[in-house]
Parts: C-alpha cells; structure tokens; sequence
C-alpha cells in the first residue's frame, strides 16, 4: 500500500476538521452577534415596563407593536440629554449623583463607569486621540494604549519633560485599565483606528486589523 493509501484516513480526519472549525469561525460570531443584539433588543423593550399598565400598547391597543420598547428607549434617551443640557436639568443630576456618592458599594460602580463613557463618548481633549504603542511594563516589551491628552501643564513642569498622558486598557475588559505619563519620544503612533484597537484588545490579541503602510519614519509620533 502506499503512503498516501496510509495516511488516507488521518488525511479526511484533518480535512474534517479544518472543515469543522471554518464552520464554527462562520457560525460562532453570527451566534454571539444574534446573541447579543436580541438580549440588547429585549432589554430596550423592557423600557415598555416603565409605562403604567393602562398606557402600555397591549393594553392601550389591545396587541403588542415589535420594537415599541426600542423607540421608548430613544424618547427615554433623547429626552434625559435635553433635560441634562439646561440649568435645572443639571442641578438634578448633581443631586441624583451626590446621592449616589453616599452609597458605598455603588459610587464606585458609577463613578468608573460615569468616567470611562465620558471618556468614549467624549469630543472633547479627554478623549481617545489616538493607538499608540509605548514600552510596559518593561523594556523591549510593547503594550496597545490610547493616547488621553497632551495638556499636561502641571505635570510637564514638575518632571521637565514634554510627556502625554497614555491609557493602557486590560485585556479582554477594556474598561479597566492604567494611566501612564509617558515621553513623548518614547511612544510609538500606530495607523489603526481606536475601533480596530479595542476590538484586538477584546479578541485577546486574535483580531488583527490589516496594516496599510504609509511612508512615515519608524516611531515618529505626531499630534
């Protein structure tokens, strides 16, 4: 018999298996996304239950209209940043959050919370500028990190150095993380954006966005 008659079986084993596992890298991420998107929808029609049970559509209506909940959910959201925008709004929320401060297990909860979205939804300096990669936690070893802002005024002065200030999130919860005063000579400008970043950091490292190369010398950093 020869070779190949021999490896024959071992050959349609490893076939089916690397048949096996493209269809599971096909039907998984569909899986996960129909997952998460129905548990998203069902708890936006769960904003349905805020109405008193005359005013809900099933009621009101006598059936149920899909996805009712969703654009209760918008109007709910909608209508808090209006709220949240004017004078009174404000004074509201400070009272509802210095409530919240006095409760010791959940004003930690809301604050890093409160923190990181001011930071992701954010227009402003504050927010993710740009994917830089910077030496941590030692030397010859690189880290995925955002860059948070360069106006540093106190902190240049006091270290006499033109450092920015760099957030290296943990793997696979981005939410959490450290904050590092890094020189700016020392931080390497990465070309991909803060979306493919979080998306690698999240994947473990799996998902790699694909690089395009342009003609920048190695480690320059710009602002």
């Amino acid at each position: 018999m020869s070779l190949a008659g021999k490896l024959g079986p071992a050959v349609r084993i490893s076939r089916m298996r690397r048949y096996f596992i493209a269809g599971l890298l096909i039907w998984v991420p569909i899986g996960v996304t129909v997952f998460i998107v129905r548990l998203l929808l069902d708890l936006m029609d769960g904003v349905v239950l805020i109405l008193p049970p005359p005013w809900r559509p099933e009621n009101l209506l006598g059936f149920n209209i899909p996805g009712f909940g969703i654009v209760l959910a918008l109007i709910v959201v909608l209508g808090t940043g209006v709220l949240a925008a004017n004078l009174i709004g404000k004074r509201l929320v400070e009272v509802f959050e210095a409530v919240l401060r006095r409760i010791p297990m959940v004003r930690g909860i809301y604050s890093a919370s409160k923190s990181f979205a001011e930071v992701l939804f954010s227009d402003t300096e504050q927010s993710f500028k740009k994917v830089l990669l910077v030496e941590y936690p030692k030397d010859g070893t690189y880290a995925l990190c955002f860059q948070t802002s360069s106006r540093l005024e106190e902190i240049q002065h006091r270290t006499t150095s033109d450092v920015v200030c760099v957030f290296v999130p943990t793997t696979p919860n981005p939410t959490s993380g450290f904050i590092l005063m890094v020189p700016r000579s020392e931080v390497i400008e990465l070309d991909m954006s803060v979306d493919d970043a979080l998306k690698m950091i999240i994947s473990l490292g799996v998902v790699v966005p694909e690089w395009h190369a342009r003609k920048l010398a190695p480690g320059k950093f710009t602002t």
